[in-house]
């Protein structure tokens, strides 16, 4: 697919079909996503990936059972995978400590950063992670991950420091009986002229 195509085209999917996704598929798109911009080629960026009973456990906990019954995608549920995605700003002060980046004064902590470059590089990959799932004929559904955070982290093992940016739903749509789109889907989007602020704001 051409890359226009697969921008113009990509949309989250909020319902999925109870079929497995191809180990070997996976981790294509993931290799694919990883070619991503890194700051300072530190690739900080990492996945917690649930299938199985892990994806179950992580559902049960952020999504209990009691409350299913008014959600409004219950097809999201189906999907064969959840990958919680992960930057890691301590892996950024650490790279900018190096000889080749000391002098940028980066490496002394993460309040030296006049951005967050690990958020910044780590949504990078996701956003790469989304076309390249779509490219491979799947579908995915990035959304945040407000409850039980800590529980999840403690049940998984995710190391203390490392930022959750939230999850990615993926596995194959379905097409045939499609989720209603989100409330926001609606919502007109921006033209080239509303974003471009030449020479001055």
């Amino acid at each position: 697919m051409e890359l226009r195509r697969v921008i113009e085209t990509r949309r989250m999917t909020r319902d999925f079909l109870d079929a497995p996704v191809d180990p070997d598929l996976f981790a294509d798109i993931v290799d694919l996503a990883a070619r991503a911009p890194s700051a300072g080629k530190t690739q900080g960026w990492s996945l917690l990936v649930l299938s199985g009973s892990a994806r179950d456990t992580f559902w049960d906990l952020s999504l209990p059972t009691d409350r299913r019954d008014t959600f409004a995608w219950p097809g999201l549920l189906r999907a064969p995978v959840v990958a919680l995605s992960f930057a890691d700003p301590d892996a950024y002060v650490a790279r900018y400590a190096e000889p080749d980046k000391a002098h940028t004064g980066l490496g002394g902590g993460v309040d030296n950063w006049g951005a967050p470059y690990w958020t910044i590089d780590a949504s990078m990959a996701t956003m790469a992670l989304l076309l390249a799932a779509h490219d491979a004929g799947l579908g995915a559904l990035f959304f945040a991950v407000f409850n039980a955070t800590s529980d999840i982290r403690r049940r998984f093992g995710v190391p203390d420091g490392l930022q959750l940016l939230g999850a990615v739903a993926l596995g194959w749509p379905n097409t045939a009986n499609p989720a209603r789109p989100g409330v926001s889907a609606s919502r007109p989007r921006r033209r080239a002229s509303d974003i471009i602020h030449l020479d001055h704001w």
